[in-house]
């Protein structure tokens, strides 16, 4: 049998533009059918098949307006003023539901973390903190005190100074408003006791402190809209967390009920191919860009559902330390053959083992899911859906 030379390739598959109301399960299965009769490529078991989180909101139709994030806070806070804590620096992600949170408040407390927010977008760097003599774990700014020492700084990518931008986009809702800059979650609780804390990956923590420290009312943006509020959309376990801004009064909302949109593509390929294909939804791919420091994985999780085959982390031996250790005394078809051999009897768990160091220790669905993130991207490929191939393959296979 000829050798094959190809490993894991990602392919994005390109769809129709997808509308509420719209079956997502059945543009999936036609879509990666169609392409693999265009492309003719056969499937194989083990494929992978994903769809991005935002088609499937949107044939959801899982929409929700500022007034309707303004009236869920109302009802949680009501004429209290708000602490809105750690909130990221996004005009797409963050900034329409702020407009909501304003709007649906008297009076603000805004509390930035610093020298970045939680996902690398930084107001300051590090350098000027030091030059500075300020200790960012322990120092509060006021907004003040933040123009004194570093006067405008303007975000490298976006040329926004969003202390600027949501000063003005929060009093332009009516809403009194004061900003500190500060890392410890309980310096708001100086200001107000009723705090709606938007970290991602911290909230849990975040909303424990608080609550230990005196806090009367908290909750995250996890917590807002987990409900139907005024016939809008609702995410009963993430919210408003993963939100994308639609339009400038409304937000796409994560989707619901994802599990079932996964199962039911499953089903229909495993009776059209005949193959066992893998399944997942995903979002924010898990990495972080080196030059502008931003981590991507703004979403709560990089995958809200997939099929079992995507559960657990890989099991993978370090080809590189077998070549240069195990059998360093051997090459050319020698050595392919141990290593072959050593594969095909490695142990089913890895972990902590010194031939599997270096291999990535992560989730395959975080994985998986930055793989199809980086292959659709964001702008204008026009592949919401994901086709990969060979992923689960290895050196003998």
């Amino acid at each position: 049998m000829e050798e094959r030379l190809i490993g894991t390739v990602s392919r994005g598959v390109r769809a129709p533009i997808i509308r509420k109301g719209d079956d997502i399960a059945q543009i999936v299965v036609d879509s990666v059918l169609a392409a693999s009769e265009s492309e003719h490529i056969p499937f194989h078991d083990r494929d992978v098949v994903a769809v991005t989180e935002a088609v499937v909101a949107r044939s959801q139709g899982n929409y929700a307006t500022v007034d309707q994030i303004a009236a869920d806070i109302k009802a949680k806070f009501g004429e209290e003023t708000v602490g809105v804590i750690f909130p990221i620096l996004s005009r797409n992600r963050f900034a329409i539901c702020l407009r909501g949170i304003a709007r649906g408040a008297k009076k603000m407390v805004l509390m930035l973390s610093y020298p970045s927010d939680e996902v690398g977008n930084h107001l300051i760097d590090l350098d000027s903190l030091d030059d500075a003599g300020i200790n960012p774990w322990t120092d509060l700014l006021t907004e003040a005190r933040y123009r004194e020492l570093f006067g405008i700084r303007r975000h490298p990518f976006t040329g926004v100074d969003y202390i600027e931008y949501y000063r003005e986009l929060i009093e332009s809702q009516g809403c009194e408003l004061e900003i500190i800059l500060a890392n410890d979650c309980r310096r708001i609780l100086e200001f107000t006791k009723n705090v709606l804390t938007c970290d991602i990956h911290t909230r849990e923590r975040s909303k424990k402190l608080l609550r230990a420290a005196g806090a009367k009312r908290v909750f995250g943006l996890d917590d807002i809209l987990t409900a139907p509020v005024d016939g809008s959309g609702y995410n009963e376990k993430y919210g408003l967390l993963g939100s994308n801004k639609a339009t400038e009064e409304t937000i796409k909302l994560f989707p619901r009920d994802s599990q079932k949109v996964v199962d039911r593509i499953a089903a229909s390929l495993r009776e059209k191919t005949g193959k066992n294909i893998e399944v997942m939804v995903y979002g924010d791919g898990a990495f972080k860009d080196p030059v502008g420091k931003i981590w991507e994985l703004a979403d709560p999780v990089v995958s809200p559902a997939y099929t079992p085959g995507l559960e657990g982390q890989p099991n993978e031996v370090k080809l590189k330390y077998l070549a240069d250790n195990d059998f360093k005394e051997l090459s050319g078809e020698a050595l392919k053959d141990a290593i072959s051999e050593y594969i095909r009897k490695k142990d089913g768990n890895l972990v902590g083992k010194m031939v599997s160091q270096g291999t990535t220790p992560r989730r395959l669905t975080d994985l998986i899911g930055s793989l199809c993130d980086l292959t659709s991207g964001s702008g204008d490929k026009g592949t919401p859906i994901i086709w990969i191939q060979g992923y689960f393959d290895n050196y003998t296979a």
